[in-house]
């Protein structure tokens, strides 16, 4: 099974920047999409066939939304983590499968000056919250830009960024926080010392040609899923937005157990 999460800063945007050429090429099981900054209906999305897509758009147009794109139906479809104050960007889309919630999700950023750091703490400890509580009753797969680069290992340039908004030290402990409550970083479970493994990149100073980025998108998966990894993937030679795709492929022959 292939699952495959992408920031596309616009998906109208990065349907004429390879968008479609990329999912006919890989042809994903699962794609979750952040920053979609569009509704349902907007634009048609050319895609191959068998693919439903859903969507949680963001109450303001044009800004923040997810979608997912899935080759199969999943049992029940859920928007928000049902905590009113923060369930109006259209941040977290919910599939159910019979053996795995599929969770995308776009992480609010701290903002220039850490000016949204307090709320970003508030969300971060009710989106934990909302994880676990599915986490009781099947393993859960959750990807997106989760917007912090985890440990030193995650960024070009870390020492003159522990302040800036996606590597301050709440931020990063936030992340510790959720991988300690039961969930696996599937590309550091793979490739624990890869340098240089980025998924975004400033458009300023020609960030991504000098491969100065962060790794800010991501796959966990709750413990009991580590016996159904194959191999995690970042998609760098992919373009179209600021963010390249991230993948996870899982081994379909084996089961997990729900409980």
């Amino acid at each position: 099974m292939k699952l495959i999460s992408w920031n596309v800063n616009g998906l109208r945007a990065c349907l004429g920047k390879g968008f479609p050429e990329f999912v006919s090429k890989e042809l994903p099981d699962l794609l979750a999409l952040q920053e979609v900054k569009m509704e349902e209906g907007q634009a048609e999305l050319p895609l191959p066939p068998g693919y439903r897509v859903y969507w949680n758009s963001a109450e303001r147009k044009g800004y923040s939304g997810t979608a997912v794109l899935a080759r199969t139906e999943p049992l029940s479809v859920s928007r928000g983590m049902g905590v009113e104050r923060h369930d109006h960007e259209g941040r977290i889309l919910t599939l159910e499968y019979p053996d795995f919630w599929f969770v995308c999700v776009y992480t609010p950023n701290s903002q220039q000056e850490l000016a949204r750091l307090s709320y970003r703490m508030e969300w971060e400890d009710d989106f934990r919250g909302y994880l676990l509580e599915l986490d009781r009753t099947k393993p859960v797969i959750l990807c997106g830009d989760l917007n912090v680069a985890h440990q030193d290992i995650d960024l070009k340039n870390p020492g003159p960024n522990r302040k800036n908004p996606g590597f301050t030290q709440e931020e990063r402990d936030k992340l510790t926080a959720l991988l300690e409550a039961g969930f696996v970083d599937t590309f550091r479970h793979f490739y624990p010392d890869r340098t240089g493994a980025y998924s975004w990149w400033s458009y300023r100073f020609r960030a991504r040609e000098k491969n100065a980025g962060w790794r800010i998108d991501y796959f966990l998966v709750s413990q009991r899923l580590v016996p159904r990894l194959d191999d995690a993937v970042i998609y760098q030679e992919v373009t179209g937005s600021d963010h390249c795709p991230v993948g996870l492929l899982l081994k379909t022959d084996q089961r997990v157990p729900s409980d």
